[in-house]
């Protein structure tokens, strides 16, 4: 099963090696038809304590590292050197 991978904005990189990204999606109100932006905030692992609040980051899913992450930063590069 492949694993998602979200792009959001670091909005705090206070933890040692986590840092909580929000991704925000857009969808249409079923009934106003109206555009609507949902936020949501996740914390993922940065190993190398490289990402600083206002960074984009992409984050990928990955096996549960704490009680709350359950992400992992994801540079896009570990994709071309598996494959």
């Amino acid at each position: 099963m492949p694993k998602r991978i979200l792009e959001g904005v670091v909005v705090s990189d206070k933890g040692d090696k986590t840092v909580v990204v929000k991704v925000e999606r857009t969808l249409l109100h079923p009934v106003m038809k109206k555009t609507v932006r949902l936020s949501k905030k996740y914390h993922a692992h940065d190993e190398a304590n490289s990402l600083k609040v206002g960074d984009v980051a992409r984050i990928r899913e990955c096996a549960p590292k704490s009680k709350l992450k359950r992400w992992e930063v994801y540079s896009g590069d570990d994709a071309a050197t598996s494959a």
